[in-house]
């Protein structure tokens, strides 16, 4: 019996294996989606428009959205906030936990280091999004609910949230994107007529 259950699943495909080749085509189409941010982050916004057009029409979906709104708060807050916390750093000054942020002008460059790093930040969005827009096909997912209240406190919600992030970047003086190397004229017209 178990020759004949092999030759079934030979046939017919084992059910985890096919998981496994859905996964990776999928991880394949977002690593080479990865150089092309401009065009991903066109694609989630588009994504969002059709989100707030279907909403727009079909009457509700206020937790839906307020849900999403949350979400992708959430991501971008972890999206600006540093990988390391330098509240512990500075706890812990005696302990080298990693690297920290520059907080003198002659110190060494180094780069700010997100909690989420951008593709992250982009992939977790667009699939919010996408979920928020398949939840919209089902009436089970159009819970009523008063919406100023919802609109009321995401935008205390965000108002708070930002105010302490800034405080948090004051503070410990970063800012939430890197600064590039500095860079020399002519060289990059030197070191193009030394490739050709």
């Amino acid at each position: 019996m178990t020759g004949g259950d092999s030759a079934g699943e030979s046939i017919h495909g084992n059910p985890s294996t096919f998981f496994a080749q859905l996964g990776q085509i999928y991880q394949s189409w977002l690593d080479r989606s990865t150089p092309f941010y401009g065009q991903r982050w066109a694609a989630t916004l588009t994504l969002g428009l059709i989100y707030v057009i279907r909403i727009s029409v079909l009457p509700g979906w206020f937790l839906v959205t307020y849900a999403l709104a949350i979400h992708t708060l959430n991501m971008f807050i972890a999206f600006i906030s540093p990988k390391v916390d330098p509240a512990l750093l500075e706890e812990d000054d005696d302990d080298d936990k990693g690297p920290s942020l520059p907080t003198r002008q002659n110190e060494e460059f180094r780069p700010f280091i997100r909690k989420l790093p951008e593709f992250k930040f982009w992939h977790s969005t667009t699939k919010g999004i996408m979920v928020a827009i398949f939840c919209t096909f089902f009436d089970a997912f159009n819970v009523p609910a008063f919406w100023p209240v919802l609109v009321l406190y995401f935008i205390l919600l965000f108002c708070l949230t930002m105010k302490m992030q800034i405080k948090h970047m004051v503070k410990y003086r970063y800012l939430p994107y890197t600064h590039g190397k500095r860079t020399y004229k002519g060289t990059g017209k030197h070191f193009g007529s030394l490739i050709s």
